[in-house]
């Protein structure tokens, strides 16, 4: 019988605007981030070897230009990779009509707006805080999302041929961070103190009851001082 395993790979280091919620900046990798989706493929090709795994020939990946290209290098450099779809539910949380501004102009649109509260102080972390503007969602609902298209994508008919099959999502951290405790991979207490290392995968298998067992790769643990981002 064939057995699925799942990787999550956050994209590679990029350029972007500071101070501005990272979410849907549409900026490429710099120098960093295509070194480290190098690393990824190198990482992965590894793994396959120690666990006999065989990939899935589609990577799945966020429509946002920095995860397309970790994709794109990762299908560059890695054998049994053919081609990637891109989905925009596997994109990092949205804040809608007010995307890429920073957070200090957020903050000051819903202070003047008379129909806006304050937001929390940690309303960029707060897992169910959603921005009060058309298009935005909370983490919670990002991570939702995110876990509904993988569930949806592993669910397509695929030969029984008694193998590992290794299937590649590249997206964002909060997002997938989010998307692991709706898929009972994380509890939700654990969402906050975690983060993702760039274009590390962290591999799971999807046992026959549905539940998820973590294979190999590491979530990182967030330094207290460390800016939450994607």
């Amino acid at each position: 019988m064939t057995r699925q395993y799942v990787a999550f790979i956050r994209h590679g280091d990029y350029l972007q605007i500071k101070g501005a919620p990272s979410a849907y900046q549409p900026f490429p990798l710099n120098e960093d981030g295509v070194n480290q989706a190098r690393d990824a493929a190198d990482e992965l090709s590894a793994l396959a070897e120690k666990y006999d795994f065989v990939f899935d020939p589609v990577i799945n990946s966020s429509t946002l230009l920095r995860a397309w290209q970790t994709a794109e290098v990762i299908r560059q450099n890695l054998d049994g990779i053919a081609r990637i779809s891109s989905f925009d539910a596997l994109a990092e949380r949205s804040v809608g009509a007010v995307a890429n501004l920073d957070a200090h102009s957020i903050e000051e649109i819903l202070e003047i707006d008379p129909r806006f509260e304050v937001p929390p102080k940690n309303w960029k972390s707060n897992s169910h805080y959603r921005l009060p503007f058309i298009g935005a969602e909370s983490l919670m609902e990002a991570g939702k999302r995110v876990a509904e298209h993988i569930k949806k994508s592993l669910m397509q008919p695929k030969s029984d041929d008694g193998q590992k099959r290794l299937k590649l999502f590249v997206g964002h951290g909060a997002a997938f961070r989010h998307a692991a405790h709706h898929l009972g991979i994380l509890r939700f207490e654990e969402i906050a103190p975690l983060s993702m290392y760039h274009a590390k995968p962290i591999v799971f298998e999807v046992l026959e009851n549905g539940q998820w067992q973590h294979v190999a790769g590491h979530w990182k643990q967030r330094k207290t001082t460390e800016e939450y981002t994607d």
